[in-house]
C-alpha cells in the first residue's frame, strides 16, 4: 500500500517551516533598506549642505544599492546549498517523495515561494530606491551607469535574483553536494554578471530591458534544465 499523498497545503507549510529563517532575513533586509532610504532622504539629507556631495547621505544610499544589487550572490548560495543541495545530500528530498509528493511537485514548491519573495521584494524596493536616488541629486556623485544604480532602477535587480535562484538549483541537482554547488553557482552568476555589465549604455531603458530579457531567458533555460535533470535522476 502506497504512502498517503501529502496535501498541497502541507507541502507549502513544510517549505515555509524549513526555510522561514531565510524568508525572515530577506523580508527584514528589504523592509530595513526601504525604511533606511526614507530616513536618509527625509532626515539625513536635510542636514547636508546644499552644494557638493554629502558623504553621510550619499555613501549610505550607495551601500544600500550595492547590497541589493549583489544579493544575487546570497540567493545563489542559498539555493544551491540550503534550499536544494542539503536536502539532496541528506536524502530529505527522497523522504518527501515517498510521502506521495512527486519530485516535480517538490521542486515547484521549493522554487515558487522564494521566487515570489524575490519579486515582491523588488516590487517594494525599486520604487522607493528610484525616489530616494533622484530626490537629492546635487548631494550625490553617481549616475545611472554605475552598476548597482543601473540595476536597482528597474526589474533588472529582480531578474538577477531569479536567475541566481535557477542557476543555484540546477547546480545543486547536477552536483548533489551543497558546498561544491554553492561555489559553482556563485562563479557562474558572477561570470554572467561580468559578461553583461560592459554592454550597458546611457540609453537607459532599452539596455536595461535587454539585459533583463537575457537574464530571464537564462532563468527559464536553467529552470527547464533543472526539471529535466530531476526527472532523469529520479524514478
Amino acid at each position: 500500500m502506497s504512502a498517503p499523498a501529502l496535501p498541497r497545503r502541507g507541502l507549502v507549510r513544510t517549505v515555509l517551516r524549513l526555510h522561514r529563517t531565510a524568508l525572515i532575513v530577506w523580508t527584514a533586509f528589504v523592509l530595513g533598506s526601504v525604511a533606511y532610504l526614507v530616513w536618509l532622504t527625509e532626515v539625513t539629507a536635510g542636514s547636508c549642505p546644499r552644494n557638493g556631495m554629502c558623504g553621510a547621505y550619499s555613501g549610505a544610499v550607495s551601500w544600500i544599492g550595492t547590497f541589493m544589487y549583489y544579493s544575487y550572490w546570497a540567493v545563489a548560495a542559498w539555493a544551491s546549498g540550503a534550499l536544494i543541495g542539503r536536502e539532496l545530500e541528506s536524502d530529505t528530498a527522497r523522504l518527501a517523495w515517498t510521502q506521495g509528493v512527486s519530485p516535480a511537485r517538490w521542486l515547484t514548491a521549493k522554487l515558487a515561494l522564494p521566487a515570489a519573495a524575490l519579486v515582491l521584494g523588488g516590487a517594494v524596493f525599486v520604487p522607493v530606491y528610484r525616489w530616494a536616488w533622484s530626490a537629492h541629486r546635487g548631494l550625490r556623485g553617481d549616475n545611472l551607469l554605475f552598476n548597482d544604480v543601473f540595476a536597482d532602477h528597474g526589474p533588472l535587480v529582480v531578474a538577477y535574483g531569479l536567475c541566481a535562484l535557477a542557476v543555484g538549483t540546477l547546480t545543486a541537482l547536477l552536483l548533489r553536494r551543497p558546498l561544491p554547488a554553492l561555489a559553482v553557482s556563485i562563479t557562474l552568476t558572477t561570470v554572467l554578471n561580468r559578461t553583461l555589465e560592459p554592454h550597458r549604455t546611457p540609453d537607459f531603458w532599452p539596455t536595461h530591458l535587454t539585459e533583463t530579457a537575457v537574464l530571464l531567458t537564462t532563468t527559464a533555460l536553467a529552470t527547464t534544465a533543472a526539471y529535466w535533470q530531476l526527472r532523469r535522476t529520479t524514478p
